[in-house]
C-alpha cells in the first residue's frame, strides 16, 4: 500500500477495498510522464449528462478532491511519485413510478376537461414532454472512485468494490493512456516469474488428503 498521503484517500475515510494492477505501455514509453498523464486523463474526462438527450449515464476522470473539475493542474494531480485522481459515474433516470403517477394525473385532468380520455398519440406526446420535464428536475446519482498511480513502479490501485466498476475503470485507463492494465494476482505473478500454474494448487496436507479415508472425526481430533 502507498504511504499515507495528504489527501482524503478512501483508506482514511474507512473504505479499504481496492484492486491492484500493473501497467505496461502499449507502445513506446512516454518521455514526459506527467504531460502524458495529464493529456490522457483530459481526453477521457467526465462530461455531465445532457438533460436534453436520452442518455442516462456519464462516466470519466475527474480531480480527486474536486469531482466537478477535470483540469488536472499539476498541483491537483501529482503528489511525489503518485498521480492521484478519480473516476466519476453519474446516472440520471426518471423512476417509472413517478412517470406513471404524473401521466395518470394528466390523463385524469385531460378527461375532465375534454369529456374523453386522451388518444394514444396525445398520451405519447405528453409522456415525452413529461420525461423531459422530470429529467430537468431530477438530481443525478453520483459515484466517485479514487485511483492511485505510482509513476515509478507503474502500479495502479482502484478503490472500488464492484468488479464491474473496476473493469470499467481499467478499460478507461487503457483507452486514455494507451497502456495494458494487468491484475496483480498470484496467477499473474507466477506467470511473470515462470512458475508452472499447477504449482499454485493446494497441497495434500492443506486439504487433509494425508488422513486415512476411513478416519472418523474422533480418530482425527481425538475422542472427547
Amino acid at each position: 500500500m502507498p504511504p499515507i498521503l495528504p489527501r482524503p484517500m478512501p483508506v482514511l475515510r474507512g473504505a479499504v477495498t481496492f484492486s491492484r494492477f500493473r501497467t505496461e505501455p502499449a507502445k513506446d514509453a512516454p518521455s514526459d510522464v506527467k504531460r502524458w498523464m495529464t493529456k490522457g486523463l483530459k481526453s477521457h474526462a467526465f462530461e455531465p449528462i445532457d438533460r436534453r438527450s436520452e442518455e442516462e449515464r456519464a462516466a470519466g476522470f475527474v480531480e480527486l478532491e474536486n469531482p466537478e473539475s477535470s483540469e488536472f493542474a499539476t498541483g491537483n494531480l501529482f503528489y511525489g511519485e503518485y498521480a492521484l485522481f478519480a473516476f466519476r459515474i453519474d446516472t440520471l433516470k426518471v423512476p417509472a413510478s413517478m412517470m406513471k403517477s404524473e401521466l395518470d394525473k394528466w390523463a385524469a385532468a385531460f378527461g375532465k376537461e375534454n369529456g374523453r380520455p386522451p388518444a394514444r398519440a396525445e398520451k405519447n406526446k405528453q409522456r415525452a414532454e413529461l420525461k423531459q420535464l422530470l429529467r430537468q428536475r431530477a438530481v443525478p446519482r453520483t459515484s466517485v472512485l479514487d485511483v492511485t498511480w505510482n509513476l515509478k513502479t507503474h502500479t495502479v490501485q482502484v478503490w472500488a468494490a464492484s468488479r464491474k466498476t473496476v473493469d470499467e475503470i481499467c478499460v478507461a485507463l487503457e483507452g486514455a493512456l494507451a497502456v495494458k492494465v494487468i491484475g496483480i494476482t498470484p496467477a499473474s505473478m507466477a506467470q511473470r516469474a515462470g512458475i508452472d500454474e499447477k504449482a499454485l494448487g493446494p497441497t495434500a496436507e492443506l486439504i487433509g488428503m494425508d488422513l486415512p479415508a476411513t478416519a472418523s472425526v474422533e480418530d482425527a481430533h481425538g475422542e472427547a
